[in-house]
């Protein structure tokens, strides 16, 4: 996208890696039919899913909206948005753990969490994702999911002399185990993404105009030189 769509060896390198997501890692979970995506390690899959993962939607959107599978990409990038939801709605604080385990064998819950896994890091993912659905979509559904994970963040993870702090237990809302330790990317990420999902503006950084890196950096793109 930032080269203004003139490099298609980029365009076709990701056809072909979403292709590959689609076949061997994309499953559902029992009972609610959640999309996600696993892992595959020496040809066995595992339905573990980081919350890493949760820039896939946003990712997915970007696509269909320069008509990259357009219809598909964006009904799979609104259904792991839900999902991304879910894996905050779920927990007792609010906030994903680092990553979950999604049940595939019925009956019980869809969302699982190890007890070494519960602890969240303020990521921005999610938001990234939220902020790209909504501008794409207009569908305010999208900054409803941002402010709940907002106040969320608020209730237990803001510090009184001020900042904010990571979390140990995403599943004790009485007892969430602040770790006095604020990641540089919340600032520089999460709250930028923020920002944006709260924006209705849609001239402040135009998604036709400029591509967010992975450090939510935002790059302009090239208009090609014609004549």
């Amino acid at each position: 996208l930032q080269t203004g769509k003139t490099e298609t060896k980029f365009r076709n390198w990701y056809v072909a890696s979403m292709d590959g997501v689609e076949k061997r890692l994309m499953r559902r979970s029992s009972p609610s039919n959640l999309l996600f995506v696993g892992e595959e390690k020496n040809g066995q899959f595992s339905s573990k899913m980081d919350h890493l993962v949760c820039f896939l939607p946003g990712l997915l959107a970007l696509g269909a909206e320069n008509e990259v599978n357009a219809e598909k990409h964006m009904s799979q990038a609104k259904e792991m948005m839900e999902t991304c939801h879910q894996m905050y709605k779920s927990m007792a604080t609010g906030l994903s753990a680092e990553l979950v385990y999604f049940n595939m064998n019925g009956g019980g819950e869809d969302i699982n969490v190890h007890p070494k896994d519960k602890h969240n890091l303020l990521r921005p993912e999610t938001a990234e994702s939220l902020f790209i659905l909504f501008r794409l979509t207009g569908d305010k559904r999208y900054q409803e999911y941002g402010w709940e994970m907002f106040k969320s963040f608020e209730k237990y993870c803001r510090v009184k002399g001020g900042g904010y702090t990571s979390i140990s237990n995403v599943q004790d809302s009485n007892s969430p185990q602040p770790r006095d330790k604020m990641e540089s990317f919340f600032l520089g990420e999460t709250l930028k993404y923020l920002f944006l999902l709260f924006s209705d503006d849609s001239s402040l950084l135009p998604l036709d105009k400029y591509v967010l890196n992975t450090e939510a950096h935002p790059l302009p793109i090239w208009v090609p030189k014609t004549g």
